[in-house]
């Protein structure tokens, strides 16, 4: 019995399947020391410019750059570069 399977173009099982988004503003390196000296209102300079693109991640892989907006009394990310966008027919 020969067992073949075609692919399924539709893809609508998988639209319920929870993923995790995250956005990274920027990053820095510091010390135990520096970070154990932090305190309340301290500023922690990231490595990006203060107009550079957020990174957004699906699950820890960078999909999208964005930038951020004050929606009602929310942050939120304006999508505006898709990387890796792949079109399934």
């Amino acid at each position: 019995m020969s067992m073949t399977t075609e692919p399924n173009p539709n893809l609508d099982f998988l639209l319920d399947v929870p993923i995790k988004l995250s956005a990274e503003l920027g990053s820095c390196q510091m010390t135990m020391e520096q970070l154990l000296r932090l305190e309340l209102g301290a500023v922690v300079q990231l490595d990006k410019p203060a107009n550079a693109h957020v990174d957004i991640f699906v699950n820890n892989k960078l999909v999208a750059r964005g930038e951020v907006v004050v929606a009602e009394d929310h942050f939120g990310i304006r999508v505006k570069e898709l990387l890796h966008k792949k079109v399934v027919q």
